[in-house]
Order: C-alpha cells, then structure tokens, then sequence
C-alpha cells in the first residue's frame, strides 16, 4: 500500500509535469531590481567567449542561483508563443560592467545571446549589494532542448552559471491548449477498396508548416506500415493518397505538424474490417508445425476444430483453447486432414479458416468392408501414418463412448473387428484417427448396416461386402453405399491431444 505522502508526492509531480499552468506575459523584456536601471541588446557572443583570469578581489560566487522557467505571451488576434524566463543573481562589483545571458538550442545549434549592461554610477553605490536580474526576451519552441549560460561581462574564467532546460511538450495541457504547434489538425479519408489507396485530406493545421501523414498499425505505438507523405505548408492542396496492403483493425492514418515532438492525432476507421486477420496461417511441413500470427492486438480465442458436413459447424477439438497474448499462437505435430480447422473467436464473433482443404497437403482415408460376422476397417495415406480404431458410440455430436477394444493400425494394413447384432444399429460408430500426431481429426463410420453368415442374395452367393470410403478431397463428399442407396454420413468429434486410450 502506497503512503498517503507518496501519494501526494505523486499527484505533485503530476500536476507540475502535465496540468503546470504556464505564466502569462503582456511583453517581454528586462528588469533588474535595487532600483538599478539596465539595459540589453543582442550580442553575438563572440567577443565574450574567451575568459580572462579574474582579479584577486573577486569572488566566484558573484554570481549564483539561476532560475530558468517558460512563460506564454497571448496578443489578441495572434498566436501564442512561449519565451524562456530567466532570473540571475549577481553581486555588483567595481570590475563588472554586465551580464552575457545565452541560450543555445541543443536541437538546432542555433544560438542566441544578450549582453545586460548597468548604469555605472548607480552600481557602483551599489557596490558587493545583490541585484537580481530577469530576462524574458528568448523566444523557444515546443520541447526544445535549451543549454542556457550566464557570464560576467567582461567574461572572468570560473565565474559562469550554465543550466539545461527542457521546455515544455504538447502533453502540457496550457501549452497543448494555446501554442499553434501543438495543434494536430484535423483529418478526413476516403478508401478506394478497388486500387487499395486512402486519400486523406488535413485542414484547421499551421500553414506555413510541413504536416506529415502515414498509416500504422497500432499496438503499444503506432508502427510503420508504409513511407509518409509530406504536405508541405506553403501549397495549397492539403492531400495525400496512401496505399495500404490490407484493411485492418489497427490500421490507422496519423499526422502531424513537422516540429518536435508535435501532437499526433490518429485515426484508426477500420476496427470492423477483421476479416483479411484469420488468413494469416502458416503451416510448416518440417515440423508440422501449424501457427497464426496476429496482424494487430487482438483479444482473440484460439481454438483447433473439426468442420461438421452436415451442417458446416465446426466442433472444437478439446484442449486446444489458446489466447493471442503473444504474438504467434502455434500446434505442434498437426495432422493436415483437410477437415481440421482454425476457430478465431472475439466478442463480435466466430471466424473458421481450414487450411488445408484444397488438398494442397497430403491427406489420409479410412475405409471399411463388413463381411461374414466381422468388419475390415484399413486406412491410406501418401505418408507413414499410425492409426487407431474402435468401437464407439455416439450419444451426442461430439461424443463417442468407448464400447470395446482400441486398436492400432499402420497404413496398408488392416484389423478387423467382430460384429454382433447391437453393433447393426443408428448409433453405434467405428472411429479412427492418427495417434503419431498430437492434433488429429476423429472420422466416423456409423449407421452400421452389418452382412451376416448365411444370408445370400439371389444368384446365391454370399451378401455382398458393404464398402465405406472416407475421402479427404476439398468436396468432403463422403457417403455409405448400401445395394445402390446412399446415406448421408453421421459425424461426431472426439479429442485427440495425446490419446493413450478412449
């Protein structure tokens, strides 16, 4: 828990950083006090620049406490602008005619100087009496870097106040309000969906300014994702046009004026457009490894499911639930049957991209033949693939209760299950899959319609062996072909992740 004086210190420190009031001033100039009449004009600091030794009576410390503050001058019907204030204290000394006041921009090089000169006769009566000396005629720019230094005049070695400044930025809430710089202007866009090209137009900004316009993509900053367009402030079109590779929820068009650290202002109008996001799977074939990886921060769920051909629902394969958090979700060691999917899952919806059902990665079909009192189950694949079998059944879509012994399979062989008259019904299943990955698509034969010993058909041969063919091809046009009827599949889901038994 944070002390109350914390606290406070806290609130302090930010009240003075952001919410500091910036003093105004009707006019610059000049003040010193005692009553001591001074007077200043532009010096170009060469002729100070080099010190001399200073007399045994002089002291170091004639001159000490510099004060350097930002104050804003406002004149009605023009813009504000911001000066540099700043108050020295000097012990007037028969051997010192004035003061050297420099400011020198850490950011241009530019420098400026001013030599304060005191009338004699007065300082003198003044002698070793402190005078206080403020000057307010440096005009500065927004979060300019300021190295400002204040010497004897003539200039004694060893005797100088010297001091970094920062001025205030556009997070200032007195400067953000009233200095034209800070002022982001003001956007309007146009998108040409057809030639990808936003066309955006800027008003109510600095004109005699540069304005600079890009797009980004926004995570914890806005990152590039293009060249920026300069609108320069002496032409009178104000646009740019902007290509873009893809709409995007985080894509957004930013700009501002082209002075330090300027207020951006940013645009982002197409939170809607997350439909190009899912297409960004990527499957490594070395590593079968499958990944997504987010074009924007998205507060996605991640699943792996199975597309349903009844009724093109895709059933979540349990245990595969990941969030976007980082930056790449990924499976490892994923089965490329063209019915295992990705679920992208936000608070406005569901999104389902299967990336292998064009066929493009080789598949695997599981096959059954019911003759006399048994049922030959055996799978093909274009690879090495191992494969387990057994006999479920189906209480709900995405169930299948074990009702005997798993078996395992190689391709090219096959294993054989005894049937029995409860297994000839509507809900009991054969289910296969690969067990030689840790993500796999269950495929299930059901509405098991058995041939028996001893029934014959006319011409007296034995009942005809009844085929099922799982076919992996993009159409998924799978059926169960009984003497010439075709029955339409019933599919169930089972998780795989690393199945010992069922």
């Amino acid at each position: 828990m944070i002390s109350i004086h914390v606290q406070i210190l806290l609130i302090i420190l930010f009240w003075n950083s952001d919410c500091q009031i910036i003093p105004r001033i009707e006019e610059c100039g000049l003040s010193c006090s005692q009553g001591i009449n001074c007077k200043s004009k532009p010096s170009s600091s060469i002729f100070n620049s080099f010190c001399h030794d200073a007399p045994a009576s002089l002291s170091s410390m004639v001159l000490k406490s510099m004060k350097i503050s930002t104050v804003m001058k406002c004149i009605q019907g023009s813009p504000c602008s911001l000066y540099l204030n700043i108050k020295g204290t000097l012990s007037l000394d028969e051997n010192i005619r004035g003061l050297e006041i420099c400011s020198l921009s850490l950011d241009t090089q530019q420098c400026q100087c001013t030599n304060v000169r005191f009338a004699r006769k007065k300082s003198k009566m003044l002698n070793g009496k402190k005078v206080q000396v403020q000057f307010n005629c440096i005009e500065v720019n927004v979060a300019q870097h300021i190295y400002v230094t204040m010497k004897t005049v003539p200039n004694y070695c060893e005797v100088k106040l010297s001091q970094e400044y920062y001025v205030e930025d556009c997070r200032n809430s007195d400067v953000g309000k009233y200095i034209p710089a800070c002022s982001a202007g003001e956007i309007d866009y146009n998108v040409d969906r057809a030639r990808k090209i936003i066309s955006v137009n800027v008003s109510n900004f600095l004109q005699d300014q540069d304005y600079y316009i890009r797009l980004c993509h926004k995570w914890f900053t806005c990152e590039d994702a293009g060249a920026f367009a300069v609108i320069k402030g002496k032409e009178s079109l104000k646009s740019v046009s902007l290509k873009y590779s893809q709409l995007l929820p985080c894509l957004c068009i930013e700009g501002w004026l082209a002075v330090p650290d300027a207020r951006r202002i940013q645009l982002c109008p197409f939170e809607n457009d997350t439909e190009a996001l899912w297409d960004n799977i990527v499957y490594n074939p070395a590593t079968q490894t499958l990944a997504w990886e987010p074009a924007c921060p998205m507060l996605v769920m991640v699943n792996l499911c199975r597309l349903m051909k009844s009724n093109d629902h895709c059933e979540d394969i349990q245990n595969t639930s990941k969030n976007s958090s980082e930056k790449q979700v990924k499976y490892s060691r994923v089965d490329t049957h063209p019915r295992l999917c990705m679920k992208f899952t936000t608070k406005k919806g569901s999104w389902v991209r299967c990336p292998f059902a064009r066929g493009e990665f080789p598949g695997w079909k599981m096959r059954t033949a019911a003759a006399a009192e048994e049922i030959q189950v055996f799978f093909t694949s274009q690879t090495k693939a191992q494969f387990s079998v057994l006999v479920c059944k189906g209480t709900q879509l995405a169930l299948c209760e074990s009702v005997g012994i798993r078996h395992s399979v190689s391709v090219g062989d096959s294993v054989s299950i005894a049937t029995s008259q409860e297994m000839c019904g509507s809900t009991i299943c054969i289910q296969g899959w690969r067990t030689d990955v840790d993500y796999s698509v269950p495929l299930q034969i059901c509405d098991i319609h058995c041939g028996f010993h001893g029934q014959t058909y006319g011409d007296g041969n034995p009942a005809k062996a009844m085929t099922h063919r799982y076919s992996s091809n993009v159409q998924f046009k799978t059926s169960l072909r009984v003497d010439g009827v075709i029955n339409p599949e019933n599919t169930s889901l089972t998780s795989l992740k690393n199945r010992s038994n069922v």
